[in-house]
């Protein structure tokens, strides 16, 4: 399935933030969507960088003191790693897994974010496509079986 085709059927809000804002502003924002990682983007919406809680986490071990004082820029992944909205759905999913991270922000042809796809997604989407195989496969032997 392309990635585009998952977007449309899961509509996802896209909860972002700027690079400018403070770690606890985000981890809030995080907090409460109920979402593992954000694209950060600049005034104009252009995506420059993804802030997961993986990043904060590794801010609060290597940085406590400064912690108060830390701004998504400090911490953030950049430039970010994305997928094409006409990327497979398994394509995004091995990029995350050579990538050893668990959300993707997915751009248009013009660069502009259009989602975030996390490894739960793909999970998902192969369980679903698994069972249907398992289904048809189940009907498949009923109708041979009974022909």
């Amino acid at each position: 399935m392309k990635i585009t085709e998952f977007l449309q059927n899961h509509q996802h809000k896209i909860v972002s933030c700027r690079r400018a804002d403070t770690l606890q502003a985000a981890a809030s924002l995080l907090y409460s969507n109920h979402i593992g990682a954000m694209p950060v983007v600049d005034s104009s919406g252009k995506l420059v960088g993804v802030l997961s809680e993986r990043d904060i986490v590794s801010a609060l071990s290597q940085r406590p003191s400064e912690l108060m004082k830390l701004r998504v820029r400090d911490v953030m992944s950049a430039p970010p790693v994305t997928a094409q909205c006409e990327a497979d759905m398994d394509d995004a999913m091995k990029l995350m897994i050579s990538h050893k991270f668990r959300h993707l922000p997915i751009i248009d042809e013009q660069g502009r974010l259009r989602g975030m796809l996390s490894i739960r997604d793909c999970l998902a989407m192969q369980l679903h496509d698994k069972e249907l195989e398992a289904n048809v496969l189940r009907d498949s032997f009923i109708a041979a079986r009974f022909s």
